[in-house]
């Protein structure tokens, strides 16, 4: 009887750990995964140009260029942001920005046209 419940534990466990394995591909597939996120708040800069705008929603999408203090390549990626930051913004202007990262949210605190 103890062999039948170790074996059986050891079956699920197995079948646990198989099951929390992402494939490689999808894990690649997520830039934002596997760039190195802090659970306390980070304050820098960058520029890029404006892609898209939810006002009503708070958001921007920016495509930004390297963010080294965040380790972050340049890539496409969507933004918090107060509503009455975006009067002046328009879709396809170069931006430089202000952004707070907290662990994956960031959000712009500061933006103005190049």
């Amino acid at each position: 009887m103890k062999n039948t419940v170790l074996i059986a534990t050891s079956f699920a466990l197995s079948a646990c750990n198989k099951s929390a394995e992402t494939p490689k591909a999808e894990a690649q597939a997520d830039a934002m995964g596997e760039m190195p996120m802090s659970p306390e708040a980070k304050m820098t800069k960058g520029s890029g140009t404006v892609t898209a705008i939810d006002a009503a929603a708070g958001k921007i999408t920016l495509d930004h260029g390297p963010i080294a203090e965040l380790e972050w390549p340049a890539m496409k990626m969507g933004f918090g942001v107060k509503p009455e930051m975006l009067k002046d913004i328009a879709v396809g202007d170069k931006v430089d920005f202000n952004l707070t990262v907290t662990g994956t949210a960031g959000e712009v605190t500061k933006i103005t046209k190049q």
